[in-house]
């Protein structure tokens, strides 16, 4: 622990021990349960924290439009965010193009990423059917399923990646 940690410690324990507590700054406000619920979720590769729902690229393509073409463009290959299709081959080139089909390793992840972060404007918007949906059409963009493969909880984590074994895990 460090010096200054070590301070403000002992500056939070003299001003509760002076009963001065209740003269410090009121942050933060409490979280609900459904609202921590909303947020407080963990996917991991093998599927475990995957919710119900389902989806293919068919279904997926309406959801792009509405939500994700005028950052990511038409088809996934950019505009004003990076592409999300693409630079298949390109990681060990001078000029790496790092994509969901050149450079995730999991399926999963394209799930959890778009769940917790996506539409920019409006994170957490997409119901889970719209995510496996938007989920399916990129990896279907990618060329790694196809249109009316159907992806859920089940079929996700199956996926494989491209890049999968790209990574060199250190313990």
């Amino acid at each position: 622990m460090s010096m200054h940690n070590i301070g403000i410690i002992i500056i939070l324990n003299i001003l509760v021990t002076a009963g001065l507590a209740d003269e410090l700054p009121d942050l933060g406000v409490p979280v609900d349960a459904e609202t921590l619920a909303a947020i407080d979720f963990t996917v991991l590769p093998n599927g475990d924290g995957l919710p119900d729902g389902s989806g293919t690229a068919a279904g997926g393509a309406a959801i792009y439009q509405l939500h994700c073409l005028a950052c990511h463009g038409e088809g996934g290959i950019g505009s004003v965010n990076d592409s999300l299709v693409g630079g298949h081959d390109s990681l060990a080139t001078q000029r790496p193009q790092k994509t969901v089909g050149s450079y995730w390793p999991y399926a999963t992840t394209i799930f959890d990423y778009v769940r917790r972060a996506m539409p920019l404007q409006a994170p957490g918007a997409l119901s889970n059917d719209e995510i496996y949906a938007v989920t399916a059409y990129l990896l279907f963009l990618n060329g790694i399923v196809g249109e009316d493969k159907e992806i859920n909880s089940r079929t996700l984590p199956l996926v494989e990646m491209p890049n999968r074994d790209g990574f060199v895990w250190v313990y």
